[in-house]
């Protein structure tokens, strides 16, 4: 199944506690697994890997950059060659 490696970064200290890993495991197929995290209680960022099959988890990165977080994609390449 296709991973991508995204780092997701809060831009307000209101996000930090939201279950934004919860929602992409629930709302979207996909498998999370966090690699790496830093996280206070003003700021937060997390390098995560999304697997899953290919729609599912072009769904699940195109809704966390509706979320307000800044979402930077760490590896590009999908499986398929694809690019998100």
């Amino acid at each position: 199944m296709p991973t991508v490696r995204v780092r997701i970064t809060s831009r307000a200290s209101e996000q930090v506690g939201q279950p934004i890993l919860y929602r992409l495991g629930k709302d979207y197929n996909v498998t999370t697994n966090l690699r790496r995290a830093q996280i206070t209680d003003e700021s937060a960022m997390a390098e995560v890997e999304v697997t899953g099959a290919i729609e599912e988890v072009h769904r699940a990165v195109a809704w966390l950059h509706t979320t307000g977080l800044q979402v930077d994609a760490l590896d590009r390449s999908v499986g398929d060659g694809s690019n998100l």
